[in-house]
């Protein structure tokens, strides 16, 4: 089988880009990608936020499962980490009441829990971005109450 040649006839030109066109193309690209790349990474953290705050519903559900079993909520000693595994001395546990490990908040730290909480019943919370208390925008703090 032989490869043939494209034949041209000559002062025929041959279709394509010139070298303007393309750079033309690379720099109304650069500006949409300018200009759409902060409000896509914006809403990446917005969507941060509400898996937070669904975690943490989710978690305030499962303690409070866990109190209607045992009669209490764990202590903060025994933190989370009683949704998974019985504590020591606890008869009533019907657990666990988490179908996986308990989940790191969406920047990677663990949530923070406390019983007696200072603003309700029980503390549950994260520090946001930062991992630090305080803040504003994505590192504020997210909690239940």
């Amino acid at each position: 089988m032989a490869v043939r040649a494209r034949q041209t006839t000559p002062g025929k030109r041959h279709a394509g880009f010139t070298l303007l066109e393309l750079l033309v193309v690379l720099v109304i690209i650069g500006l949409l990608v300018g200009y759409v790349g902060p409000r896509y990474f914006s809403q990446v953290g917005k969507s941060e936020i509400k898996a937070a705050r669904a975690q943490i519903k989710a978690l305030e559900d499962s303690l409070d499962q866990y109190r209607l079993d045992v009669g209490h909520y764990p202590s903060s000693e025994q933190g989370l980490a009683a949704l998974n595994s019985a504590p020591a001395g606890e008869a009533r546990w019907q657990g666990p009441y988490l179908k996986k490990a308990v989940p790191n908040d969406p920047w990677g730290n663990p949530y923070q829990y406390r019983y007696p909480g200072e603003h309700g019943e029980i503390d549950l919370f994260s520090y946001g971005k930062d991992g630090q208390p305080g803040g504003a925008g994505e590192a504020a703090d997210i909690a239940n109450w």
